[in-house]
């Protein structure tokens, strides 16, 4: 495997893997807090806001991992 076939492989692994746990955060943490809402009505805008910090952190595990990725496709040589 030439260099150019390794810097590809490696920018789609840091993408694809990147992804995988920030998603299924995602899908728990929103689950969840739906569930929560479902038990308690009267605190939906505490959760919901508790939920949107949530989804900005994980959001931003995605984004590094974008990121990585760019990094590997354009920058190393």
């Amino acid at each position: 495997m030439d260099a150019h076939a390794a810097k590809l492989l490696g920018a789609g692994l840091a993408i694809g893997l990147g992804v995988f746990g920030p998603g299924i955060g995602l899908g728990s943490m929103v689950g969840s807090a739906l569930e929560s809402i479902a038990r308690q009505p009267e605190l939906r805008g505490e959760i919901r806001t508790n939920m949107f910090i949530g989804i900005g952190i994980i959001e931003a595990l995605a984004l590094y991992a974008f990121v990585v990725s760019l990094i590997l496709l354009f920058v190393v040589k």
